[in-house]
């Protein structure tokens, strides 16, 4: 189960060793926002020899820059033969660039005598005012996309917003791409990941926002620090009453498979509990 997704910029090396050890699910070594533009070649060649190193049952991504920079086709010719578990896929606006990154790592897979179709794809799709307008769009694009993101700050950018966030939340039109990716990843059934908390030293708002992330059904949220990755892991992880709850719905709709409604301690369930049961349980 992956629910912390660690960021760990591609030029610094020295910080790779101490996310690897970090409880993070999984790593994601940036070649984007954290790497200047002349640095993005060396950070090619760190990012490969992180690659190397990465520990046994860690996923281990890479972000690309976006498909428009110029950058993104030498990126995946540098790290696909290191094999990392996906790619992530900035300012994705479309399904277009969805099925341009997959033919991209098709023939990055092929020169590289790779298995085809094994490498992921997350797509962060709210970073442009324009992306918001294509989320309906993406079921079926590819088999290799693992998940959707969002993201707040290119969008505050391009929306002009002078900010996003009001006491520690984020303000409507960014609740509204929330919102919005979230449906957009049930709707072509993959993850919803939510998105990091840019608040280094506030540790109730990273809990608020990961415990709204739960309640509303993202499965794991990004990190900029190896200090959120606890609280995290710990509030995206199904309690043990929900847990009980969740195999006793399973178990009633074992009991009674052709049951559409069923009495559960005095309560209704039926199929959508189930779904959420089973989800819970991680058996969807």
């Amino acid at each position: 189960m992956v629910r912390s997704m660690l960021f760990v910029p591609g030029d610094a090396p020295r910080k790779f060793d101490k996310a690897a050890a970090s409880p993070a699910d999984a790593l994601i070594l940036d070649l984007e926002d954290s790497v200047a533009p002349d640095g993005k070649a060396a950070a090619r060649e760190a990012v490969r020899a992180m690659l190397g190193q990465a520990p046994a049952g860690k996923q281990v991504w890479v972000r690309i820059n976006a498909l428009d920079s110029g950058e993104a086709l030498a990126d995946l010719a540098a790290v696909v033969p290191g094999r990392p578990f996906g790619i992530v896929l900035p300012k994705c606006a479309r399904r277009a660039d969805l099925e341009q990154a997959a033919h991209y790592l098709d023939a990055c897979e092929a020169m590289a005598d790779l298995p085809a179709g094994g490498i992921r794809i997350l797509a962060i799709v709210t970073e442009t005012a324009r992306s918001l307008f294509g989320l309906h769009d993406y079921a079926g694009a590819t088999s290799r996309l693992w998940g959707l993101s969002w993201g707040a700050e290119d969008l505050a950018a391009d929306l002009g917003a002078r900010r996003n966030r009001e006491a520690g939340r984020y303000t409507e039109p960014f609740r509204l791409a929330r919102s919005l990716c979230l449906a957009a990843a049930a709707a072509a059934g993959v993850r919803a990941v939510d998105t990091v908390c840019v608040d280094l030293d506030a540790p109730d708002i990273l809990a608020d926002e990961t415990r709204e992330a739960a309640r509303d059904g993202f499965v794991a949220k990004l990190a900029i620090h190896p200090r959120h990755v606890e609280p995290i892991n710990r509030l995206l992880t199904p309690d043990e009453a929900q847990l009980q709850w969740a195999r006793a719905v399973v178990q009633a709709f074992a009991a009674h498979p052709g049951a559409g409604a069923l009495n559960l301690d005095g309560k209704m369930i039926d199929r959508p509990h189930w779904r959420l049961a089973r989800r819970l349980l991680g058996e969807e």
